[in-house]
């Protein structure tokens, strides 16, 4: 029997729009703090329709919040909440400004250094301050989770924590406000939003039909459209399928009761961390690694993957294997993600930085069988050169 625990507040307002409804959302006599990356949302009209949307509220604003949101900036944000008396927070952004602000709402309210929430992986937080999200570019699934990742940049660190108590209250996803986005981040929130449901797909059978069934969903809809966001930036429906896709891929349903992996995302933290390579740049490049060095116990979904995902059926098992792997590394680059770490610039002297860090972290057993041991991530590392 499997055991499901599936648990999500957040209210999703979700259409063209959507933005207009704001005020409805925040309590009318809130001390609001817009937080937001650099400027971009000044461009794209986001942060008007926002200021017009919260007329009569009392709004002040914090930006500057980084792609990895690093603990030096958002400490400032914390002394900000703090000096204002902020009561609301307000996530206008990517995953980044909505896992930046997922650490602000629950370290203004921790007794503690803040840092130890990433130390501890949420396990000390026990309330946090109300907030909400206006999502603009989709691939973490931050808008309906709770969980948020942090890069401490004096000490090259990069932890993800996660607690109840950082759900946003609600998201807003207008897909129309993603038409602006550079092809860099369309291709590298396809590329994120797969790999999150790879990670909790690609494991073994546990007969959970109905996860699977979705999973493979997502990553069929993710291979039809996300080339269709390339090449046609402003279709809404391709656009609102991408970011629905995205939120789905990582809101906890699909992994409901299923083994999960997290092995890929836990070296390409270390990745970014040290190379500052974007978050689903590790994920192209580590995952299909990881995926061939591990193929003999994650055969049966890997054949699952290949007839179900790719059509492949017939011949070899390994065979199929193979090309199922380098189909995902074709999709990936047809996303303009490359997917070796030679074309980031790293060679095989960097390697030993990357596995001494996650024995620093304690990362030596990784995996949905706790299997993947320094000597396995080093043969993934290699394999990816």
């Amino acid at each position: 029997m499997l055991n499901f625990d599936f648990y999500n507040p957040t209210q999703i307002l979700f259409g063209e729009g959507q933005i207009a409804s704001l005020a409805k959302h925040v309590p009318a006599n809130a001390r609001v703090l817009l937080v937001y990356g650099g400027g971009s949302i000044k461009q794209n009209g986001v942060y008007d329709e926002v200021i017009a949307a919260l007329a009569g509220h009392h709004v002040t604003e914090f930006s500057g919040v980084e792609p990895n949101p690093s603990y030096e900036t958002l400490m400032r944000a914390i002394e900000q909440v703090k000096a204002e008396k902020i009561d609301f927070l307000l996530a206008v952004g990517g995953g980044s400004v909505i896992d930046g602000t997922k650490f602000i709402a629950a370290g203004a309210l921790l007794d503690e250094d803040p840092w130890t929430i990433l130390e501890k992986h949420g396990a000390n937080v026990s309330k946090a301050m109300p907030f909400g999200a206006i999502l603009t570019l989709p691939a973490t699934g931050s808008e309906m989770n709770s969980a948020s990742v942090v890069t401490r940049k004096s000490t090259q660190e990069k932890f993800a924590f996660m607690n109840r108590n950082v759900y946003p209250k609600f998201a807003i996803l207008d897909p129309s406000k993603t038409y602006s986005l550079p092809v860099r981040q369309v291709g590298n929130g396809v590329v994120d939003a797969f790999a999150h449901v790879m990670e909790q797909y690609m494991t073994y059978p546990v007969n959970a039909k109905v996860q699977d069934r979705f999973a493979e969903g997502l990553l069929l809809t993710l291979i039809e459209e996300g080339p269709q966001a390339l090449a046609n930036p402003d279709d809404y429906d391709v656009r609102a399928n991408v970011m629905w896709c995205a939120t789905l891929a990582l809101n906890g349903l699909i992994g409901s009761g299923v083994p999960q992996d997290w092995a890929t995302h836990m070296v390409g933290h270390e990745l970014t961390a040290l190379y500052h390579l974007d978050h689903a740049q590790t994920l192209a490049v580590i995952m299909p690694s990881m995926l061939r060095v591990r193929k003999e116990g994650k055969r049966a979904k890997l054949l699952q993957f290949a007839e179900r995902v790719w059509g492949l059926t017939g011949g070899d098992q390994d065979t199929r294997i193979e090309a199922a792997i380098t189909r995902m590394e074709e999709f990936f680059e047809k996303m303009g993600v490359k997917t070796r770490l030679g074309d980031y610039g790293l060679a095989a002297k960097d390697i030993d930085a990357v596995l001494a860090v996650l024995e620093k972290h304690r990362m030596v057993k990784l995996g949905e069988h706790r299997d993947v041991t320094l000597a396995v991530t080093r043969k993934v590392l290699e394999l990816s050169l």
